[in-house]
């Protein structure tokens, strides 16, 4: 494995790697929930990740506390960076988990630098960092801390339920900051579920969550990410989707069709030749251009899905919006920390 050149960009040079061979312990747990994964356990030297200037990303800070990710999703544009570290990206983005153990902890550190401004940090951007392995390293509840002690502005996107674990830290935290929380749902057909997103909790238990937020005063919206042409966008699927998303309360959902980017997609291919050999050609026509499906056909998608929306008393996310949570004052509350200076 090629630890030493991983840096904040695949050609970062050794000396300013995010950690080195010295600083790796690999671990495997015998357990049910963990059999056949392999956790690589760091220590960074950087978790603020800044996202390169030409991406699309409405954000331009980034915590990534994973690498790799067991909900094993077949189209996940992550799987390219497993590249990075000499690893498989296929049943190795899946099952190789690169844990930065010390994430918390140096996080709070970075953002009580001098030269830290306070922007906007999104999470689950990458991998998602409610994945299984949350479950046993229990990083975010000191990540949500640092963010909280700085009233540092922060968004989450998650297929994970277990963020409901720090519904606590979440409430405190957007006492004091602007506070944005999405969950991906992009249909919920059980079948196509269980194929594709394998590793994840099912729709209806990510939409409990949507729900269980919106109960505890929480904004939600859904990002219904996603739309997998052929097999998730006839109008019957669409609209079963939105209407699920309107009834457990999202805030806003906000369509994304697949998208196919190096590394993702030999995975994805190599599952539709196992599961619907007859949608290859069609795939293979409508991907012809690169990673994007056609202008046309993204926006012949989002138009169903904000009509439905409308139709069911939601609407779309404004891009790159945090939404605050609505939290009632309570006398009792400490003086919350000075508000940074956004950038």
């Amino acid at each position: 494995m090629r630890w030493d050149n991983l840096g904040e960009t695949p050609a970062a040079p050794a000396d300013i790697a995010l950690f080195g061979t010295d600083a790796v312990t690999t671990r495997t747990f015998d357990t049910p929930e963990f059999r056949g994964i392999t956790c690589h356990e760091v220590r960074a030297r950087s978790i603020l990740n800044r996202v390169p200037g030409a991406s699309r990303m409405p954000f331009e800070w980034t915590v990534n506390p994973y690498r790799g990710c067991t909900h094993a999703c077949v189209y996940c544009f992550a799987r390219k960076t497993h590249s990075y570290l000499d690893l498989d990206t296929g049943l190795g983005f899946d099952s190789q988990i690169v844990v930065k153990v010390n994430a918390p902890e140096l996080l709070a550190r970075q953002l009580a630098s001098a030269r830290w401004q306070g922007a906007h940090i999104a999470m689950g951007t990458n991998v998602d960092c409610y994945q299984r392995a949350e479950g046993r390293y229990g990083l975010m509840p000191g990540i949500l801390t640092a963010l909280r002690d700085r009233a540092n502005p922060f968004s989450i996107l998650t297929k994970g339920t277990l963020i409901l674990r720090d519904l606590e830290l979440l409430t405190q935290a957007a006492r004091v900051t602007e506070v944005g929380i999405s969950v991906s749902v992009g249909f919920t057909d059980r079948e196509l579920w269980r194929t594709v997103e394998p590793g994840t909790p099912s729709p209806q238990h990510r939409l409990d969550v949507v729900r269980t937020l919106g109960a505890h005063g929480i904004d939600c919206g859904v990002l219904m990410a996603p739309v997998v042409p052929f097999l998730g966008d006839r109008p019957e699927q669409l609209r079963e989707t939105v209407r699920a998303i309107a009834e457990a309360g999202a805030s806003s959902v906000t369509p994304l069709v697949l998208h196919l980017r190096p590394g993702a997609r030999e995975w994805f291919m190599q599952w539709l030749r196992r599961h619907h050999p007859g949608l290859v050609g069609r795939y293979e026509r409508m991907y012809a251009d690169g990673a994007y499906a056609p202008t046309w056909y993204q926006r012949r998608i989002t138009r169903q899905v904000h009509e439905l929306a409308a139709e069911f008393g939601i609407g779309p996310a404004q891009r790159g919006a945090a939404r605050r949570i609505a939290v009632p004052e309570e006398p009792s509350l400490a003086a919350a920390p000075e508000q940074l200076t956004l950038l």
